[in-house]
């Protein structure tokens, strides 16, 4: 039996993915969770096998959160659940330390194959992302360009691209401004950018709104 806990701020989500898990066998919901917060005091009275993450959770934003789980729980493997651009952050979460990366695109059954695979010790991707990382780089600049980031730099880009300031994006990283500003130089840097609007305009091609 794989015991499963769901964080997702959503209601119909947590709800939806319960009902579908637990309409096949070998399978238990032990708990949900809405928030990160919600999420580490339940993990303080159950063990699940796998964590289901919804990347952009309330609170801290899921590749911290996958940080902090890895640190403080690292028996527990977690799936990244995410409607966010999965060439994108599949690689992201997978280099913090997730066992999968799964979009809620996803036909209903790549939930039930994805938490067995990943509940029985094993990474899942989808067949789409497995064959858009086979592609050639020539053919994937804006890619290409992505994979020079570090998983940190790529969350930098995300919260930038999403309209916050400097002081924001510190906040929500647990980082000082200064650094932020510094990730951001080094970003304009990688992606051959002189100005913010540049820097956003390649955001918005690295699919990061």
């Amino acid at each position: 039996m794989i015991k499963v806990l769901i964080a997702d701020n959503h209601p119909i989500v947590r709800m939806g993915i319960d009902r579908v898990l637990s309409s096949a066998s070998g399978f238990e919901v032990v708990d949900t969770a809405r928030t990160t917060t919600e999420l580490f005091k339940k993990l303080e009275k159950v063990t699940p096998d796998v964590i289901i993450l919804e990347m952009d959770i309330p609170e801290i934003n899921g590749i911290a959160a996958l940080r902090k789980l890895k640190q403080e729980y690292p028996d527990i493997k977690v799936l990244i659940y995410s409607g966010q651009s999965e060439d994108v952050y599949a690689l992201s979460t997978i280099r913090a330390g997730a066992f999968g990366y799964l979009s809620k695109a996803a036909d209903l059954d790549y939930i039930i194959s994805a938490v067995k695979k990943v509940g029985e010790g094993n990474m899942f991707i989808t067949n789409e992302l497995a064959q858009r990382l086979a592609f050639d780089e020539g053919t994937q600049k804006p890619r290409r360009f992505f994979r020079k980031l570090s998983t940190r730099e790529v969350e930098v880009l995300k919260l930038l691209a999403s309209g916050k300031r400097n002081k924001e994006v510190a906040q929500g990283l647990n980082l000082n401004e200064k650094t932020i500003s510094t990730y951001k130089a080094r970003l304009m840097k990688k992606l051959n950018v002189d100005n913010l609007v540049d820097l956003l305009q390649q955001a918005k091609a690295l699919e990061l709104y």
